[in-house]
């Protein structure tokens, strides 16, 4: 778990002259980009960049997110930056949302090699992935309370932008909506990234889905898609910044709520199984889905299947970023393809009901 992971084959020199050719081209007169950096814990999809920019004076602490390479053995076969960049906006200005300030957006692959948008870099602290946040470190060591605040206070987040008054054409840059059409997508993703390989417990996930389907989804409200703390900055477990948007689609309320509630269980499950006791009360499916009615009035339903969803989406990324690692000669191909699922037990109790 420890071990980092290769996210980028692109030199930090090249990019950094390349990035201050770029600004000084944009903003019409010269700036200084400092030494680019990868954050400790880089993402396993778009690549991040830190740099401080400074001009007349100022010194403006920022982040790029770019497109992957495509010998980088991209986790998703399609990385929609503008998409990214207009949904961040829309999200602070319309749900008072704490995304970034979002300052470029550039879609011409030629100064750098591939489109990229640049945000404002936020203060503060992430629960970390690796190692887990329920393996060490602050959130682990809070009191009961100071945890929940900071769960109330997320499932906040995704309140506030569940109710935001966005418009079709606000989330016309997202595609269709819906649930079905969602899934539609996964499929697709799945096929690609495992097309030539198949991982049969994935194949049944899917297939309890479709046995399992809702009679009413629900409405369809601006997804986050990647809602979970390990994508907010915190200052004294107050949500500060809300981060990482490229899953963000349009879709039943339910998939942000499972998908936190989830991703909790895969890290508290990897926990355990350590033989640690992580922080087995943190994000409850009931505490979790009763803050959300007092905010917005709403009752969630059909939580079993959107967790179960939330199993399968998070299978197929996390299959293809060991299928990276094989690639990258950092770990061997397992016999087994279902053990390309690093939640595989997990998985299978879900589907056993």
């Amino acid at each position: 778990m420890a071990e980092e992971m290769r996210t980028s084959t692109r030199d930090l020199d090249e990019l950094r002259h390349r990035m201050g050719a770029w600004l000084r081209g944009r903003i019409g007169t010269p700036v200084v980009v400092s030494e680019l950096s990868r954050p400790s814990s880089n993402g396993m999809s778009s690549e991040t960049l830190f740099f401080t920019v400074s001009l007349q004076g100022r010194h403006d602490r920022c982040v790029a997110r770019l497109a992957p390479a495509a010998e980088a053995v991209p986790v998703f076969p399609s990385y929609d930056l503008r998409a990214q960049f207009e949904v961040m906006r829309l999200a602070r200005e319309k749900a008072g949302v704490p995304a970034p300030r979002t300052l470029w957006f550039e879609p011409d692959p030629a100064p750098l090699g591939t489109p990229f948008f640049v945000m404002e870099r936020l203060d503060g602290q992430v629960p970390p992935d690796v190692l887990p946040y329920t393996f060490e470190g602050w959130l682990l060591d809070a009191a009961p309370g100071r945890r929940r605040a900071l769960q109330d206070a997320t499932v906040g987040i995704v309140a506030a932008l569940h109710e935001a008054p966005f418009t079709a054409g606000d989330l016309g840059v997202l595609g269709r909506g819906g649930l079905r059409a969602h899934m539609d997508a996964q499929r697709a993703y799945y096929t690609w990234a495992h097309g030539e390989r198949p991982i049969p417990l994935l194949e049944r996930a899917f297939d309890w889905l479709e046995a399992h389907w809702p009679d009413d989804p629900g409405p369809d409200v601006l997804s986050w898609g990647d809602a979970r703390i390990g994508n907010v900055v915190y200052d004294d477990f107050t949500p500060v910044g809300v981060l990482d948007w490229e899953m963000a689609a349009v879709g039943p309320r339910e998939l942000d709520l499972a998908w936190m509630i989830f991703l909790h269980r895969f890290f508290q499950d990897l926990t355990e199984a350590m033989g640690l006791p992580g922080i087995p009360d943190f994000m409850d499916r009931d505490a979790v889905c009763q803050k959300y009615r007092e905010l917005t009035g709403y009752i969630p339903k059909n939580m079993e299947f959107y967790e179960l969803y939330a199993a399968l989406r998070h299978g197929i990324i996390m299959a293809r970023v060991w299928q990276r690692r094989i690639h990258f000669g950092e770990q061997p191909s397992p016999d087994d393809p279902d053990d390309l699922v690093l939640h595989r037990p997990t998985l299978e109790r879900m589907l056993r009901g």
